[in-house]
């Protein structure tokens, strides 16, 4: 009988590490902005910019960070590393505002950085949990890093706007560099050893490129990018409308938008108390299955609010707790389907393979969403996304996802249904 997840130290400390730098980030997804347009005056292009500073680096350096990912046996070090510049860089902002010389360039610089780190950080992380919990307890760590995340996203907005109306926006986000020096101690206190060598091949962009042959050949994985591309791509679509479809067309006061928009906060969080129990009982599959099933709600629920104000509260809210439910289920069961499925020695190059297209593809749903807004008008755009977001449907269940769905612990066997011919070959260089 393994031992719970709860009572094992370095779980404890890896999960502490992501809640504390969670948090934090979410104070300075405010913070930083308000800062800008505030304290500095940011024009519109300069705050498109900062916002794409911290983004652009998944397609900068997304790849790249899986390959060394890979070549690199010893990740917690490096995980230190990204966490400590995270924070040093983020704590210079605060401190070249109290010396007067804060400037836009320097928000977007830091931003940057921060993004890199996070980038890097992400890549390692995934091949990292692997020497730190066992498999059959994967799936239950990985529903504990999402309730990290759900948490964060209910309490951080409120945290920050607490803190920029007591200590100003510039000075709320030293909690940020603090809470990354606080991760980076966390990760240096785990002693789970390493004992992995790394791998090495002909060169980086060979390595790539296998990353990238492997993500695309094995029908599991494909599957599952693709997924996640069609809900990512339509859900920036949504975002770029949501909050002047909320403000305009709705008439939903400024602060109730975000009220509305927690909801899936909470529902994230459910998820990830659900995801775990649901998989033991019915298996990955069938939840992944199960979850993509109600990813329309969202899109629909949304597009289809009217009336009174406390209804179209009621109506955006309970969509975006099951979309929550739904997005964090699917999100555990694929993270786990992918650490087993992915070749030995590929698992950080797949895992940076399947970020680089899944959150490549926001920034050209955004342009879809102010495109489809601007020519058909905010809800018929809205209701163009809902009828898109069938179309996962049909993506996972015509997949050999539902043809390898089996009852909870059969899927762990092994099935060369499920891999390529060459991911033996691939998984020795």
């Amino acid at each position: 009988m393994p031992i719970p997840l709860r009572r094992q130290r370095d779980y404890r400390f890896l999960w502490s590490a992501r809640a504390i730098s969670e948090t934090g980030s979410e104070v300075t997804r405010l913070a930083m902005p308000l800062t800008a347009a505030t304290a500095l005056h940011a024009s519109p292009i300069q705050m498109g910019v900062l916002t794409a500073a911290s983004t652009f680096p998944y397609l900068l350096v997304g790849l790249p960070s899986g390959a060394l990912a890979d070549r690199i046996g010893r990740r917690r070090p490096v995980m230190t590393a990204c966490e400590t510049v995270a924070g040093l860089t983020t704590l210079s902002v605060p401190a070249a505002w109290l010396g007067g010389v804060l400037t836009i360039p320097w928000l977007i610089a830091a931003a940057f950085v921060v993004g890199v780190c996070a980038v890097v950080f992400r890549s390692f992380n995934t091949p990292h949990l692997a020497t730190v919990v066992a498999e059959p307890q994967r799936t239950a760590a990985l529903a504990g890093f999402q309730s990290v995340y759900s948490v964060a996203q209910i309490s951080g907005p409120g945290l920050a706007g607490l803190l920029v109306a007591l200590l100003t926006a510039p000075v709320a986000i030293l909690v940020n560099g603090f809470s990354f020096v606080a991760s980076a101690l966390c990760l240096r206190a785990i002693r789970a050893p390493e004992r992995e060598a790394g791998t090495r091949g002909a060169g980086i962009g060979r390595e790539i490129a296998e990353g990238l042959r492997i993500l695309t050949r094995h029908p599991v994985l494909r599957t599952l990018c693709v997924a996640g591309m069609i809900v990512n791509v339509l859900g920036a679509a949504q975002l770029a409308l949501y909050v002047v479809f909320a403000v305009r067309v709705l008439g939903l006061p400024g602060e109730l938008v975000g009220v509305t928009a927690a909801g899936f906060g909470v529902g994230g969080l459910l998820g990830s108390l659900l995801a775990p129990r649901l998989t033991r009982r019915y298996g990955e599959s069938r939840v992944l299955l199960g979850s993509v099933l109600f990813f329309p709600i969202g899109f629909i629920g949304t597009a289809a609010a009217h009336g009174p104000i406390w209804l179209v509260i009621g109506q955006l809210g309970v969509a975006e707790v099951i979309t929550g439910v739904a997005i964090v289920c699917f999100s555990v069961c694929a993270g786990a389907t992918t650490m087993r499925e992915a070749p030995a020695g590929l698992l950080g190059r797949v895992n940076a393979s399947t970020q680089f297209a899944v959150q490549g593809v926001m920034a050209l749903g955004g342009l879809l969403g102010g495109m489809l807004g601007e020519s058909l008008g905010l809800r018929p755009a809205l209701w163009v996304g809902a009828a898109a977001s069938l179309l996962v449907i049909p993506c996972l269940w015509l997949s050999p996802i539902r043809r390898d769905a089996r009852p909870a612990g059969e899927e762990h066997s092994p099935s060369t249904a499920r891999r390529p011919q060459s991911a033996p070959e691939a998984s020795r260089t």
